[in-house]
């Protein structure tokens, strides 16, 4: 009865065999011992795993199976250690000059910064606040409120509250430190391609003078005492010669005035004007001197009532008078240099309201200077849209071409195209003999 209880369910002893093709597998192919040895040690009712060397993963890899993964993980951590060192270089170098310029801007302007009320209400408005303070919040600002942060490599500042400014707007432009393959690749391009030079720490700031309109923006502000701030419209700038083509490129307002060289600047200024008398009534000694103490880091200084992209309408040559002050920032953060221009540009509203008024032959020539260009772009303009009549006349001869060969049987349709190439040959032997 026992045998044919294990013939039919399987309870007599069979051989272990090794399964073909599986070698994972091929340890336990051995004798029923192996197996009983593999799984010494299990528990009572617990099916112990056979140990291998397939469950061990330390004794399946080594370290250079994973060369590739090292290498990615190695080049990320260099990118980020170079992007947080190249961000910190351009924050702490936007913050020095932050602290440079901060008590000048807060002697000059009533709001500084971003804030929304000025240093100055702000301590009339605390009652406990002393006269002391009072003075202190007029001659100081806090530099790390200065400056907002438009990306790594670019900062904004604004200030206004000024007799003569409506307000002052600058921009610092920084080294892509944070990419330096980037900064590579522009150095290596700038031997090749002159019009792309290698970027470099700048400062491009932009007054707006009141120039009569301050009854426009000042609550409760007379008429009568706006107009006192007026002065007449020219362009004028003193320009470093090394970037004088670059910033005649650039610039349309600057391509209209007459390059001169001037003996009170030094050898690397230049001066761009208008007229004769308008550097004699605006090149002033302290301009001069600010302009020598700057050096060559010094790009500009124009003053302008044209637009800075050529205009192609007559809407966009709408006069808009703006003082413009651009320089390089100083690899060691000393801006020592520097102050004084940047001192006389926000007080340049206050030289122009007083020097910038010309006589009625100066003033005839810059007009005649506007209406050449007003009538290049009317021109430009009547040429545009003569072209435009044209396409459209010979858009709509086309379409009768079309539709009356359309209309025609082959024959005559064979004939018609031998009429017009008929023609057209005439006019061009026509053409032919006017030349002649």
């Amino acid at each position: 009865m026992a045998q044919v209880f294990n013939s039919l369910f399987g309870g007599g002893k069979a051989e272990a065999k090794p399964v073909a093709g599986d070698s994972d597998f091929a340890d336990f192919a051995g004798s029923p011992g192996a197996a009983s040895d593999a799984f010494a040690g299990a528990g009572p009712g617990i099916a112990a795993r056979p140990y291998s060397k397939w469950y061990r993963l330390d004794q399946r890899f080594t370290l250079s199976d994973f060369k590739t993964e090292g290498i990615i993980f190695a080049v990320m951590a260099v990118f980020l250690v170079v992007h947080y060192i190249g961000s910190r270089l351009n924050r702490s170098k936007a913050r020095a000059w932050a602290k440079a310029h901060a008590q000048l801007l807060a002697g000059e302007f009533a709001l500084v910064g971003f804030d929304r009320v000025p240093a100055a209400v702000r301590a009339q408005e605390d009652e406990a606040a002393a006269l002391e303070t009072l003075a202190a919040a007029t001659t100081s600002a806090d530099p790390s409120k200065l400056l907002k942060e438009n990306s790594i490599y670019e900062f904004a500042s604004y200030a206004s509250g000024r007799q003569n400014v409506a307000f002052v707007d600058t921009k610092l432009k920084l080294v892509k430190r944070f990419n330096p393959f980037m900064v590579i690749a522009e150095h290596i391009l700038s031997f090749f391609v002159e019009s792309l030079p290698p970027s470099v720490d700048t400062l491009e700031a932009t007054l707006y003078p009141f120039d009569g309109k301050e009854a426009l923006t000042v609550p409760g502000f007379a008429a009568g005492a706006a107009n006192k701030s007026t002065y007449d419209g020219f362009v004028w700038a003193i320009v470093n010669k090394d970037r004088m083509k670059t910033v005649r490129d650039e610039r349309f307002d600057v391509s209209i005035t007459v390059t001169k060289d001037n003996a009170k600047l030094p050898a690397w200024l230049t001066v761009m004007s208008e007229s004769a008398e308008i550097t004699d009534a605006l090149l002033t000694p302290e301009l001069i001197k600010a302009a020598e103490t700057a050096g060559e880091n010094l790009d500009y200084l124009i003053i302008s009532d044209q637009p800075i992209d050529k205009p192609t309408t007559l809407d966009e040559i709408t006069a808009r008078k703006r003082v413009f002050l651009k320089y390089r920032l100083p690899s060691d953060d000393n801006y020592e240099s520097l102050l004084p221009i940047f001192s006389y540009f926000v007080r340049s509203a206050d030289v122009l309201v007083q020097a910038a008024h010309l006589r009625a032959e100066v003033l005839r020539k810059i007009k005649n200077t506007r209406e050449e260009i007003v009538k290049h772009i009317k021109k430009a303009d009547a040429d545009e849209k003569a072209e435009e009549r044209a396409f459209e006349r010979e858009k709509l001869r086309k379409q009768k071409r079309d539709a009356e060969l359309s209309a025609l049987d082959a024959k005559a349709q064979k004939k018609y195209l031998e009429r017009e190439r008929e023609k057209e040959l005439r006019k061009a032997s026509k053409k032919t003999t006017m030349r002649a």
